[in-house]
């Protein structure tokens, strides 16, 4: 589905982005143009960066002890 319909960026490109490391609406903006233009993506085009964040944020790590 397209997210941007300014730039024509949809929102597997958005998640591909963020997967690749995108951290931030900046970024986004930076690497596909998102919510440079009207701006009115720029809520949905945040969701995937919040929802990103939260999967990684689930991640068990139970059972790995790092001493300094």
């Amino acid at each position: 589905m397209f997210v941007c319909i300014c730039n024509a960026v949809t929102d597997r490109e958005i998640q591909e982005t963020v997967a690749a490391g995108a951290n931030s609406l900046g970024d986004l903006q930076a690497q596909l143009g998102v919510a440079t233009c009207c701006g009115s993506c720029s809520e949905l085009a945040t969701s995937f960066l919040n929802g990103h964040n939260a999967q990684n944020s689930n991640m068990v790590t139970a059972g790995i002890n790092v001493q300094a």
